[in-house]
């Protein structure tokens, strides 16, 4: 396994869990070419900070490189709210560029 991974996933339920270490995890695991468990953290990561834009950009990173484009479409839509909301413009537009790739590769 990983070394980075390792010592990332020793953190988990520990004192200094939560969005950030979710999200570092899911990094590791996209690097790895392992899609499905970076999503898994990224879900994981939005589910204890849901106005962390980064994690909903990268959730439909790693959902759509897992060929689950319906679940990274409805990650970027809400990703760009949460975006949006927050006024981090650029991850916003980021999102909505790849939710538009997507819609019009589920449409053809």
């Amino acid at each position: 396994m990983n070394p980075r991974i390792e010592s990332l996933e020793k953190m988990l339920n520990g004192p200094r869990d939560g969005a950030l270490l979710r999200f570092s995890l899911g990094n590791e695991y996209l690097k790895t070419d392992d899609p499905a468990s970076a999503a898994k953290y990224f879900q994981q990561a939005v589910d204890r900070d849901n106005h962390y834009s980064a994690a909903w950009k990268a959730l439909g990173k790693a959902l759509a490189q897992a060929g689950q484009h319906v679940e990274a479409l409805a990650a970027y839509e809400r990703g760009i709210a949460v975006a949006e909301a927050r006024g981090d413009i650029q991850a916003a537009k980021e999102m909505t560029v790849f939710a538009k790739r997507i819609r019009n590769a589920l449409n053809d």
